[in-house]
């Protein structure tokens, strides 16, 4: 069975730089969002790159 890595996916390693943007982008937000509005744009940035490292391993 032939593996392929994740990380040698460009669309991956755009996903990583894409949650790194958002990671410093909602360090300038509002406390009072700290538990709202940060917490579900850093999960969902997250989320993107695992999605494509599950899918790969499929």
């Amino acid at each position: 069975m032939h593996e392929y890595s994740f990380e040698k996916l460009e669309v991956w390693k755009e996903a990583i730089k894409l949650s790194t943007s958002i990671y410093k982008i909602t360090q300038t937000f509002p406390d009072n969002e700290k538990f709202g509005l940060i917490s579900q744009m850093r999960r969902c940035s997250v989320s993107i790159s695992s999605n494509i490292d599950e899918g790969t391993a499929k």
